[in-house]
């Protein structure tokens, strides 16, 4: 089932989404995608393909908090997390997801060694 069209924005770095769509799966016309999440979702502006769409963000599976797909704010683990419900339950996620997590704060920080600006 498809939510009417509606602006929406991540609630960790902002970034608004126009005209986008709640879908709970893949379009019909692409019947080997399957989404794993009710994902937000944008008709493709970089192809012709009427049929191809970008999957922007989801909700936190924790805190419910709407999060784009961005490696600054969320994680896919089985489920969409947003960083800071990630950072409060690290220590149930397994190792490989733990390292990961410590290579984003690493990729977070410009070379001088200041925050970026979208964390």
């Amino acid at each position: 089932m498809l939510s009417a069209r509606r602006p929406t924005s991540c609630s960790s770095c902002s970034v608004r989404w126009r005209e986008c769509v709640v879908r709970p799966r893949a379009p019909k016309s692409l019947p080997r995608a399957h989404l794993l999440e009710e994902s937000y979702v944008l008709k493709d502006p970089f192809t012709a393909d009427r049929d191809k769409f970008l999957v922007l963000g989801s909700r936190c599976s924790v805190c419910s908090r709407l999060v784009c797909v961005g490696p600054e704010c969320s994680l896919f683990y089985t489920k969409r997390f947003c960083l800071p419900c990630v950072w409060e339950n690290i220590d149930a996620f397994p190792q490989e997801i733990r390292q990961d997590v410590d290579k984003r704060k690493a990729l977070a920080r410009t070379p001088c060694g200041k925050p970026s600006s979208r964390t």
